[in-house]
Formats: C-alpha cells, sequence, structure tokens
C-alpha cells in the first residue's frame, strides 16, 4: 500500500491535470465523470448539494456558503480547486479536510478503474469528494466548478441551488470568445425546476441566462437587484462585497426551501468564513510592516479588482511578485498595476510555467523597475530585502506563485 505523498506522487504523474499541464488535460464530455460515478454507485445522488460556477468569485462564495450553512448546524461537504498546499483542500467537511487514509484507500481500491477510464486528475478528484461527502452522509455539499459548467465534470449532480457569480472572458480556447458564448457554458449548471442565483451581469448574459432558465422553468434572481444590509466578514478585499451579496441572495433562497438558517447564523458564518472552511489566498495578508498580500487573481476581471484594492492602501513604494502560466496574456495582466511600482517576475514550479526568458520579451519596455528571478522564493526575498516597513509587497499572477509563498 502507498503512503500518502506515494498516493499524490501516483496521480500527479499518471493523471493530466489542467493547472499542471493545461489544455491536454481536458475532457470535452461527462462521459468520465458519468461512468465513474456509475461504477461507484453513483454517490453524488446519496446527498444534496448547491451548485457554483462563475469566472471569479466562485471559490470565496462557495466558501461563505459552506461557512453559513456550518454555523447553522449542518453538516457540510464543500469541494474547490485548484488547491494550494494539499490535495485533501479539495474535499472538506465542515472545514476538515478528507483524511490521509481515504484517498489512500480510494486510490488503492480503484486504481485499475482509474487507468482503464482514462480519466483527468479533476475528474478523480470530483469523483472522489462525491464519494466522501456520500460515505459521510453530509446533509448538503457546496460544489464548485472547475471550468466552465456545462462539461464541467461537476455537472452530474442535481442541485437544490445553482449559483453563478459572474461572466468575464477567460479559458476562451474552451468555452468561447464572447460574453454570451461563456455564459451559455456556465449556465449549463442551470437545472430544470431548480432556482438560480447570479450575481452580476451584464447586457449580454442576462439575456442569455433569463433565456436558459426560462427553457428549463426554473425560478432565475439576480443578486444585483436585491439590497443587502453589508455584514463583515474575515475574508476582506472590497471585491467580497458582491460576493456577500451573491452569498445572502443564495441563502434567502435556501431559507425559502425550507432549509433552517438564523440571522445569527448567516452573520457568524461570513465573520468566520476563513476560520470555518480555512480558505486562503484571498487578498491573504502574510505579513505587516511591511505589508505583504497574496492573492490568486489571475484574469482581467479578477485583476481588475486587485487593483482597485491596491489603491484603497496607503504605501510609500508598492512592490509587486509577479509569476504568470503560459496560457495568460502577460500584458494585459500587467495593464491593470502601475507603471511605478517595483516589479519582482519569476516563474512557478509547475509545467505550465512562462519561463523567465520568454518573460523579458513580453515585459513592456515602459516598465522602469523590473527584476528577474529564478524561483519565486528568491523574487520574494529580494521584494522583502528592499522593502521598507511603509511599503506593501503584492504577491501574484497566478494561483501557482500564491501557493508557493503560502
Amino acid at each position: 500500500m502507498r503512503t500518502y505523498q506515494e498516493t499524490i506522487d501516483w496521480l500527479f504523474s499518471n493523471l493530466p491535470m489542467f493547472q499542471r499541464v493545461g489544455a491536454s488535460a481536458m475532457k470535452k464530455d461527462l462521459t468520465n465523470i458519468t461512468e465513474l460515478c456509475e461504477y461507484l454507485g453513483n454517490p453524488q445522488k446519496k446527498f444534496k448539494s448547491i451548485h457554483v460556477a462563475g469566472t471569479n468569485g466562485k471559490g470565496s462564495t462557495s466558501h461563505m456558503l459552506a461557512s453559513i450553512l456550518h454555523e447553522a448546524g449542518y453538516k457540510v461537504g464543500l469541494t474547490t480547486s485548484p488547491h494550494l498546499k494539499d490535495f485533501r483542500e479539495r474535499i472538506r467537511m465542515n472545514g476538515v479536510m478528507c483524511e490521509e487514509e481515504f484517498v489512500i484507500d480510494f486510490v488503492h481500491q480503484h486504481e485499475q478503474k482509474i487507468l482503464a477510464q482514462g480519466a483527468s486528475f479533476f475528474e478523480i478528484a470530483i469523483a472522489m469528494s462525491f464519494e466522501y461527502f456520500a460515505q459521510q452522509q453530509v446533509d448538503i455539499a457546496v460544489i464548485e466548478t472547475g471550468l466552465g459548467g456545462r462539461l464541467d465534470s461537476t455537472n452530474i449532480i442535481l442541485p437544490e441551488l445553482s449559483v453563478i457569480t459572474n461572466i468575464a472572458l477567460e479559458h476562451t480556447q474552451f468555452l468561447g470568445d464572447t460574453l454570451e458564448l461563456i455564459a451559455f457554458e456556465k449556465g449549463g449548471i442551470i437545472k430544470p425546476n431548480k432556482p438560480v442565483v447570479i450575481g452580476e451581469t451584464t447586457m449580454e448574459t442576462k439575456k442569455v441566462f433569463s433565456d436558459l432558465a426560462t427553457e428549463r422553468h426554473s425560478k432565475i434572481v439576480f443578486a444585483e437587484d436585491k439590497h443587502f444590509q453589508d455584514l463583515p466578514s474575515d475574508l476582506i478585499g472590497s471585491y467580497q462585497v458582491k460576493n456577500r451579496r451573491t452569498v445572502l441572495t443564495a441563502i434567502e433562497e435556501l431559507k425559502h426551501q425550507g432549509w433552517e438558517i438564523t440571522e445569527n447564523n448567516i452573520s457568524d458564518g461570513l465573520l468566520n468564513a476563513v476560520k470555518n472552511t480555512n480558505l486562503r489566498g484571498r487578498w491573504d495578508i502574510l505579513a505587516h510592516e511591511p505589508l505583504i498580500v497574496a492573492d490568486t487573481a489571475h484574469n482581467p476581471h479578477g485583476l481588475l479588482e486587485i487593483a482597485n484594492q491596491i489603491k484603497q492602501h496607503e504605501f510609500n513604494h508598492l512592490h509587486l511578485v509577479l509569476g504568470f502560466v503560459n496560457d495568460k496574456d502577460v500584458k494585459e495582466s500587467l495593464s491593470f498595476f502601475p507603471k511605478n511600482a517595483i516589479y519582482y517576475f519569476c516563474e512557478p514550479d509547475v509545467p505550465r510555467k512562462l519561463p523567465i526568458v520568454e518573460l523579458r520579451n513580453i515585459v513592456p519596455s515602459n516598465l522602469n523597475n523590473v527584476q528577474y528571478f529564478e524561483s519565486v522564493d528568491k523574487a520574494l526575498q529580494a521584494a522583502k530585502h528592499a522593502a521598507a516597513s511603509n511599503d506593501m509587497i503584492y504577491v501574484g499572477g497566478s494561483t501557482f506563485v500564491v501557493a508557493e509563498v503560502i
């Protein structure tokens, strides 16, 4: 029998993982996950669920929902991706990661089926989470999509409620190159006769969602039409205001369905979202004097929110530790950061990394204070050495950069 680390190494070496290798890991239909779950006895049918999709904010929204339901006394499963440090971050119950033994036993027991199926890393992680939640007899599980919605491996559940946070241009090679096409893909999680909450819309996406909901006889609620008192949360960042409104709208819908959730459960759940779920990487303050913040935002919509958040802080100099993967538009990403910042470019330690030698040819010439480093750690150490106590250091550009500093 393998150890836990040997089991994770086996998964990494035998299964294609989008976060590490990119497009080659993508499966464009639900055949694999359907067959895997049928083989497992369809565990996804043995618990109730909430399905969360969106370009940005779906992770924060999922964690806040799980935290509130936890505070309400329910046994709550939570599956999100990617993980930052430990694979088991993808499979939690009431904030606690699944046991190492569960992962070891699952892979050992089903190894031949996994290989024969030709499954992806994400498909196995999702099947594993469904099996765990069924075994633990959770009251409800919050299921975050990986990429898209319609053909995402999570989309074999029949949830009590679907939630779509927002739509922006991302992963256009898979989801389409217009907001309407991406909205259609994300809207694939809208299920017949099941309500859906939409966090933010544009003129283009609102019609797509409305048409899908009408076609499927689903009640549709637009969170941006709701007015709630904005409650404090330990998930900080001004961009979380929109996510909280989406969460409060979703909780309102769950209460309409008969879920018992008090105002105290809601306020406590928001105030203890990080504590209850152990979420990291969302405006994650790592140190003070100098202020060091890490955030996993990595697309234009998310980076715009980050740029606005940075502007709300007072500091003398801004130090940016940034690394990227090879399918991102680096010039567009850099356009959200001030030209007069001090840049420390690096490469994350994953196969999809954008190497420094290539990054040098992309970085705009109008950035005056630029340094390059072969690792994230060396870049961060250089920023710490150069920064004064009243400076700010921001770490980001890629989830993998953030994973290395947490």
